[in-house]
């Protein structure tokens, strides 16, 4: 029986895991192990927060794949001294592009101990260290998410709109933010209009995330305005107006006025 997903060489020359299903390459162009650190890791700050003390940090990986940003935030924090401990629950609907992954550990950076969590995730469910617990929630979403812990860090990475619309639409989006505290970050790889003023009108603010290619970048919103580096201001809310594909199909018919409401968009500058 074919595979529903197989390992590929992405045009950077990096490996990654092609999904049959949808045709979307994880992580395409740059690799997993690039693509996590430079979209997920480093913009979320999770270095920086682990060393906050506090309750575990709660890390939401939405869209869980081949494991790569799990992965990534797993070894982060076990490369940490006395850091903060660290729990990561991801979500996704089957374990099959983690299993392909794991079969290629070296490929995709799962040697040694975060091979193991990654094994015991898939074989058990979960992992854990003193420090770092790693489980899963299986399942579609966004229902899955009613069962997932309030979370302080996202990292949503789901495959894109175009194979899986109703997880960037607002619905999607308000039942995240009702899993989210209030110090809470949002980090993901689109920076398409639609998404944006989806995460816009669940209520919360919204900005430019890390670059993903040449005139592309990312996205990462967040409960509270002041924790955004680069908000979307009224340029680009003067862009959405504009727009031909500007809300997604669940917007309210109301839902510039609302945008345009938003505090964000009557701040300074």
């Amino acid at each position: 029986m074919k595979r529903g997903c197989e390992v590929v060489t992405t045009t950077g020359g990096a490996r990654a895991i092609l999904d049959h299903s949808t045709g979307e390459v994880m992580h395409p162009v740059v690799g997993p192990a690039v693509e996590s650190r430079r979209l997920y890791i480093e913009p979320s700050r999770l270095a920086a927060r682990l060393a906050e003390p506090g309750d575990p940090l709660v890390l939401l990986d939405v869209g869980l794949g081949a494991g790569s940003n799990a992965a990534a935030a797993w070894q982060l924090a076990a490369s940490l001294p006395n850091a903060r401990p660290l729990e990561i629950v991801s979500l996704d609907r089957d374990l099959e592009a983690l299993a392909l992954a794991l079969e290629h550990a070296d490929e995709f950076d799962l040697g040694g101990p975060v091979g193991d969590a990654a094994r015991a995730l898939l074989t058990h469910g979960e992992h854990a260290t003193p420090h770092i617990r790693w489980r899963m929630i299986r399942g579609e979403l966004p229902a899955t998410l009613a069962l997932a812990p309030p979370a302080d860090i996202v990292f949503w990475d789901p495959f894109s709109p175009r194979a899986n619309p109703t997880l960037w639409q607002l619905a999607a989006f308000t039942a995240l933010r009702s899993r989210c505290r209030p110090a809470a970050t949002v980090h993901t790889y689109s920076g398409a209009t639609a998404v944006r003023s989806a995460l816009l009108l669940a209520g919360f603010a919204v900005g430019e995330g890390a670059p993903t290619g040449e005139f592309k970048t990312s996205t990462t919103a967040a409960v509270q305005l002041a924790d955004l580096e680069r908000p979307l201001n009224r340029r680009w809310l003067a862009r959405l107006a504009r727009s031909s594909a500007a809300f997604p199909p669940d917007a309210p018919a109301d839902a510039l006025a609302r945008v345009s409401a938003l505090p964000q968009f009557h701040e300074p500058g």
